[in-house]
């Protein structure tokens, strides 16, 4: 045990005393002739009285004394934290992505050892081995106290990369050098790294080392297999442990959507599984990543790109000519087959399904009804590949022409007849290929050098056939052309699909050359293998896509796949929309293992807070003085002092704490826990979107800061008391009215502290035209209701929501404040009025945050933000938590104390 005011003992010397004082009797009586004293002998005689107190009360109210002095001087039984922080402390911290499944559990152990330390009035240095970005190096920072070290650890979230603890090892030998020395308690992620040698040496240095981690957590990763050749097989690692595991992969949409739920199970001391999803190329190019289902944090994500995505590709068939062995399809259908969905059979078949791409081998397109409606589908997007052959360039009387109707799907004019290269007539040999230009989508492959062209068809020379070509021979003439038409375009080889004029067609370039014009069908434009990409969107360590930190670098192309991230490359989206490229936590890591004991090891889930047992000290004294005073009353022998006896026996009796279930049922819920609450409006969809909107925002709230929120209420202003809810969130209806006893309970309930958050649901009212909709999901009128609903209501002077304001940093750092929707102005009370103490009471938007709030009762979240999906969602979330803090705190962050930390925060 011990005492944090030990000084308050030295009232204990005061017990004699007041042993003395209780024990003390009074003087002698003095002897004195009294006549009348034998009429006195005559009366009955009284009980003599007590001269001094029993033995008995003496102990009790020395005893109370006692147990007063013991409990001012705040005794606290040590639990786990004996010995680790009873002088200044090194905190050392593993916040990289292997934390983030158990970040909770390591920041409560924090918590406890962060009491230990405000006790004992001592401080700690705090050294994070994964870097905060690259920009700033791992060091270990001065001592400060528990408060300061608690406001850092708070918001903390783990990193989207790996621990760098070669760093970290530098920093300690630099900490060991200034002759620094003390205690090391070591929060470990439990994952070995090649750097754990030194690194445990340079924590020995330091002093003792105490490590805390979870010895039997489930540390995964999901990594793309990287030789499969379905583009969604996937590789779960996981630390070896001596029972089997069974997870699930989900795949989802970019909205948030579940496509399907994949099993993967490890054996006993197996440290991988390979899972491979088999879908439909329409299900299939939906899939934006893959998640280990109820694993949190980034590790249990697989971003996609559109390397990933197989398009579906349309062969027409030539059914005079095509045979399985042989054909103008056969080496078509070997070169696709890997790398897309393909799908036979007539023009009409093929064009009753979306496709990206269809390619034509020669003759497929001799009738002008199918140059018709593939010239159709081309201009609405569509990528037709066309290739060379006899009936291509015969004359209009050849069978398949027809010399009414010009054929439009060449991308340039052609001349008559073919050119022969090679032959026992001819002076001229096959040509090999040229070096393909840099604005070819084929720009990065290598040429085999024994790729040649026997025959090919010949474009007509144009000042504009260079911008026109993506291949030429040799010599110099085109081999592949193109040109746009309309949304899509038209690509010509001007050699056949089969081995007959080229043996192109049996080399690995046919592939290579094929699979990227399918890509480029897509929109993606193939970047050069040292073309850099800028990262876009990267994961944090919530498994959320946000803007990239400070210092995050471009990486080349062609390093995707085997760049590990870091905290220079974090995981995320990097390059332009129509060539990104995505860099996974799992990309380029190595087999997982555990990591070696670093000094003495304990589970972090046992550190619980140390046992003040003050307060019960204090509560036994106050019993004892009690208990002394009902029996000085009993004893006087009135009958008004024997029943205040047993009132305070009574009282004593009574003052256990009511359980829940000893609750009246009259008594609301909202009385008994924090809740939020909406509105009700009548619309039953409406009222089902706010109910949802804010339980998926109290779950939000619940699971990453202090406060509990229970499960949020629907009211109605006028019957229901307001007052147990610190925010209450009001959708705007076209046919929204107000009463009086409305305007009058809400006027109330913001004068007493309670903030209005009124969404108009996707209209913004102050730019909106009367009956207009400019978003999907607002009503007609929405300007018109806003205008009755607030008709009478007390609002102060409105000013639009910027970064400026408390509301943007009461818990996270906002800039925008998006739902649903993005863009539209957020107003709020204007910065200086004194009403509720400088807190706004309404805040007024028109992003409908109910709808990104939203999680049904399957625990999806059915309506998908736009523009920018699952990232948009997570500032919605955020603009959420801020705004339940705002109303649960007010402006305390407004207070300059908190300047110093929130400009770190922003960098500047």
């Amino acid at each position: 045990m011990m005492l944090l005011a030990p000084w308050l003992l030295v009232g204990l010397a005061a017990l004699p005393v007041i042993w003395w004082l209780l024990h003390a009797l009074p003087p002698a009586p003095r002897p004195q002739s009294f006549p009348p004293a034998s009429l006195l002998r005559a009366l009955d005689a009284t009980p003599p009285d007590t001269n001094a107190a029993p033995l008995w009360r003496l102990i009790l109210r020395c005893l109370a004394m006692g147990l007063l002095v013991l409990g001012l001087a705040q005794p606290v039984f040590p639990r786990g934290q004996t010995g680790l922080a009873d002088t200044d402390c090194l905190i050392v911290v593993d916040n990289g992505w292997a934390a983030a499944a158990t970040w909770s559990a390591r920041l409560h152990a924090l918590d406890g050892l962060l009491d230990h330390l405000a006790r004992t009035g001592h401080g700690a240095r705090l050294l994070l081995t994964a870097p905060d970005d690259a920009l700033t190096p791992v060091s270990v920072q001065p001592v400060r106290q528990a408060q300061v070290l608690r406001g850092m650890l708070d918001p903390l979230l783990p990193r989207a990369w790996p621990v760098d603890r070669m760093a970290a090892t530098q920093a300690l030998g630099q900490l060991a050098r200034q002759g620094w020395h003390g205690p090391v308690i070591y929060v470990s992620d439990g994952l070995a790294t090649p750097a754990d040698g030194g690194f445990a040496t340079a924590l020995a240095a330091i002093g003792p080392v105490h490590e805390m981690q979870v010895p039997d957590s489930d540390i995964t990763l999901l990594a793309p297999l990287a030789d499969g050749s379905n583009g969604l097989a996937t590789r779960l690692h996981a630390v070896p442990r001596s029972h089997p595991r069974t997870w699930q992969i989900r795949l989802e949409t970019a909205t948030g959507g579940t496509l399907g739920l994949l099993p993967v199970t490890l054996a006993a001391g197996q440290e991988q599984a390979d899972v491979t999803p088999q879908l439909p190329a329409e299900l299939r190019n939906r899939v934006d990543h893959l998640s280990l289902d109820g694993m949190t944090g980034p590790a249990g994500i697989r971003l996609l790109d559109e390397r990933e995505r197989q398009r579906p590709v349309g062969l027409i068939a030539n059914a005079a000519s095509d045979t399985p062995l042989m054909g103008s399809l056969f080496y078509l259908r070997r070169a696709l087959q890997p790398v897309a969905e393909l799908r036979e059979g007539d023009l009409d078949a093929l064009l009753a399904r979306p496709l990206s791409v269809i390619i034509a081998p020669d003759g497929t397109l001799g009738s002008p009804d199918s140059r018709r409606k593939v010239d159709a589908w081309v201009r609405a997007g569509g990528t037709l590949i066309r290739f060379a052959g006899p009936l291509l360039i015969q004359g209009p009387d050849a069978p398949g022409q027809d010399q009414a109707h010009a054929d439009t799907l060449l991308p340039v004019p052609l001349m008559g007849g073919e050119r022969v290269l090679g032959g026992t007539m001819s002076w001229s040999r096959p040509e090999h290929l040229a070096p393909f230009p840099a604005s070819s989508p084929f720009h990065d492959l290598d040429i085999p050098a024994d790729v040649t062209v026997s025959r090919q068809v010949l474009a007509q020379p144009s000042t504009d056939l260079d911008s026109h070509s993506w291949a030429r021979l040799t010599d110099g003439t085109p081999l592949v052309t193109h040109a746009a038409l309309g949304a899509g375009q038209v690509v010509l080889f001007h050699v056949t699909s089969t081995a007959e004029w080229s043996n192109l067609p049996l080399s690995g370039l046919f592939v290579s050359m094929l699979e990227h014009l399918i890509d480029q069908a897509s929109g993606i434009e193939t970047p050069a293998g040292a073309m850099p990409l800028a990262p876009y969107m990267v994961l944090d360590g919530d498994g959320a896509l946000v803007a990239p930190p400070a210092g995050a670098q471009a990486l080349r192309a062609d390093a995707f796949g085997r760049t590990a991230p870091s905290a220079t490359h974090p995981p995320g989206l990097y390059g332009p929309r129509n060539s990104r490229r995505a860099l996974s936590p799992g990309d380029g890591a190595p087999a997982l293992a555990a990591q070696a004991p670093v000094g003495t090891v304990s589970d972090l889930r046992g550190q619980v807070a140390d046992i003040a047992i003050g307060p019960l000290l204090l509560l036994l004294a106050a019993l004892a003085l009690l208990a002394d005073g009902a029996i000085s009353v009993a004893q006087r022998g009135r009958k008004g002092g024997r029943g205040l006896a047993v009132g305070l026996v009574l009282a004593c009796a009574l003052a256990t704490p009511a359980h829940a279930d000893d609750i009246p049922a009259d008594v609301p819920r909202a009385a008994l826990e924090t809740r939020l609450a909406y509105i009700v409006t009548g619309h039953e969809e409406t009222d089902n979107v706010s109910r949802e909107g804010l339980q998926g925002l109290s779950d939000y709230v619940n699971a990453r800061t202090s406060a509990v929120l229970g499960h949020p209420d629907g009211v109605v202003p006028e019957r229901d008391d307001l007052s147990y809810y610190p925010l209450i969130y009001w959708p705007v209806t076209a046919d929204a009215t107000t009463t009086p006893a409305r305007t009058a309970a809400l006027n109330t309930y913001m004068r007493h502290g309670g903030i209005l958050l009124i969404d108009a649901q996707g209209q913004d009212p102050a730019t909106a035209p009367e009956n207009a909709s400019g978003y999907t999901g607002s009503a007609p009128g929405t300007a018109a209701a806003l205008r009755r609903m607030t008709a009478g209501l007390d609002i102060p002077p409105l000013a639009r929501l910027d970064n400026r304001h408390v509301l943007a940093h009461t818990f996270y750092l906002l800039h925008d404040f998006p739902g649903r929707y993005d863009g539209m102005p957020v107003w709020v009370a204007q910065e200086g009025d004194s009403t509720n103490d400088g807190v706004s009471p309404v805040i007024i938007g028109s992003n409908d945050w109910a709808h990104a709030w939203a999680v049904d009762d399957t625990g999806n979240t059915p309506y998908a933000p736009v523009p920018d999906g699952a990232a948009q969602r997570v500032l919605a979330y955020r603009f959420g938590v801020n705004a339940v803090i705002y109303a649960l705190t007010g402006n305390y962050k407004a207070d300059q104390v908190h300047v110093p930390a929130l400009l770190k925060r922003l960098g500047e």
